[in-house]
């Protein structure tokens, strides 16, 4: 049993203790950014010239599984396939997750403007082929690759875009149920002007999302939920509203290891049980050292401030020259995390 699913078993029947707190590095930028996802190839000076290129990003991949601290790695199918062919996920306690599916407000590729407009359903990863390695597996055929994926939608407010990815949604769930594969559930805040009043926007996306799922029964309903952290009464509204449905918070841009720190306590009180950084991680000096810290946070044995101290000493002692000095790298500077009163 992944230590996912031992953490997942005491979140549902009510034990949960902060040692139960879900981390996930999420390492499937290729689906989106693509080359550029992979980071800069930094230099302890802080230089660089170039991205990591895939063989690298593989291995800081398995760098990441090897410290065997997050409880999911999730990535694309292909470099998923890979991994695996590479005997990353071996006996490893830490879940194999690919992006299930790719819709267009990801596609943030240099130069292209898809993210301009409302966000539309697509899906390249065939479920059985990540499973088995077949496109029409024999029945009970072993899982030779992961049976767990993350699928995304965003609703726009709009009556035919949102309407075409809850069909999409649909189609997955059934698809999902046939390969007897699961899933976690990503709500994006809506990637284009919606009419919606911002103080009314973080219910909208609780609203949206719970509703879809209210006719979903529970053998096709998601492990857990992923969405943006639009402030501690959104986010306690919907933990609160129905216990058996797991809420976690997305990791969003990189912003100053605070920031970082401090998304994940702000989360974890309000409710989430689940955190899946992505950027936060990959773009850190020392990627290795923020998720040890990421899990001290979430344990409660550090504070935010105290974390970002420890981390900017690790710095130090290993000779990395850091991005911003401490006192600029231990302000909160995203508005969502700041009290309401100083916003």
């Amino acid at each position: 049993m992944y230590r996912l699913d031992r953490k997942l078993a005491r979140i549902r029947a009510g034990q949960y203790t902060r040692s139960d707190f879900i981390i996930a590095d999420a390492k499937d930028g290729d689906m989106g950014p693509s080359i550029t996802s992979c980071g800069p190839k930094r230099e302890k000076d802080g230089s660089w010239s170039r991205h990591y290129t895939r063989s690298e990003f593989l291995e800081n991949i398995r760098a990441v599984v090897e410290q065997d601290i997050v409880d999911i790695m999730l990535t694309s199918a292909s470099n998923m396939e890979a991994l695996t062919k590479m005997g990353v996920c071996r006996d490893s306690a830490v879940k194999p997750a690919i992006r299930a599916n790719d819709t267009t407000d990801i596609w943030v590729c240099r130069g292209a403007t898809y993210v301009k407009e409302a966000s539309r359903p697509f899906r390249t990863a065939s479920l059985a082929r990540v499973m088995t390695g077949s496109i029409d597996p024999a029945p009970g055929a072993p899982i030779t690759g992961t049976d767990l994926g993350l699928y995304s939608i965003t609703f726009n407010n709009d009556l035919d875009r949102d309407y075409e990815a809850l069909e999409a949604f649909r189609a997955f769930r059934e698809d999902a149920a046939r390969n007897g594969f699961k899933y976690f559930l990503e709500v994006f805040n809506p990637n284009v002007a919606c009419g919606i009043d911002p103080e009314v926007l973080p219910h909208y996306v609780n609203d949206v999302m719970m509703r879809c799922l209210a006719g979903v029964t529970r053998e096709d309903r998601p492990q857990f939920l992923k969405i943006a952290f639009n402030g501690a009464r959104a986010m306690e509204e919907l933990a609160s509203y129905d216990p058996s449905v797991i809420v976690g918070v997305l990791g969003g841009g990189a912003g100053t290891t605070r920031d970082c720190f401090e998304l994940l306590h702000q989360a974890e009180r309000f409710g989430a049980r689940v955190a899946l950084f992505g950027r936060k991680i990959n773009l850190a000096e020392d990627p290795l050292s923020i998720v040890r810290l990421l899990r001290e946070v979430a344990s409660g044995t550090v504070s935010p401030s105290e974390a970002v101290k420890a981390y900017h000493a690790g710095l130090a002692k290993e000779g990395i020259t850091p991005l911003r000095d401490l006192a600029a790298d231990n302000v909160v500077t995203e508005a969502v995390l700041k009290p309401e009163e100083s916003r």
